[in-house]
């Protein structure tokens, strides 16, 4: 399983999540995006919606009676009734229920940089997980680790 951190820095989390779930619909995948705070995940509907008519990311918010047809899956639990095998951590809070996924987007900015850290030393050397490092230079993801 992969596990990709992104320090965000100055780069808008809506963005990095609208691009990942994009390549990831593009791939047929299905995802998950988790944050413990509703309002973020509200904001996170507005913003999969309001990509515009040729870029609209269909998805729902979890608690639905369509839930397991939602390609993307806003939630408030690593639990996946879409049947994801992508994750996306949008809180910057560390799940360990994410490591039943193939894939984990681990986004995280200044505020939750101490528990990015853990989450990095706590996956070292655990057998079937290749952790990779993202930074943001000048617009483009670059790999650091």
């Amino acid at each position: 399983m992969l596990v990709d951190f992104y320090q965000l820095g100055a780069t808008p989390p809506e963005q990095v999540i609208a691009s990942i779930a994009e390549k990831l619909l593009t791939q047929d995948g299905r995802l998950i995006i988790v944050a413990e705070d509703e309002g973020t995940l509200s904001r996170l509907d507005r913003l999969l919606w309001d990509q515009g008519a040729a870029s609209f990311l269909p998805h729902g918010i979890a608690g639905g009676a369509d839930d397991a047809r939602q390609p993307i899956l806003l939630t408030t639990t690593p639990d996946a009734p879409n049947l994801a095998r992508n994750i996306l951590i949008a809180d910057g809070q560390w799940r360990e229920a994410s490591l039943a996924y193939d894939r984990v987007f681990y986004l995280f900015d200044d505020a939750t940089l101490e528990g990015a850290r853990l989450a990095w030393k706590l996956l070292s050397g655990r057998e079937g997980v290749e952790r990779r490092y993202w930074a943001n230079e000048s617009g483009k993801w670059v790999k650091k680790g």
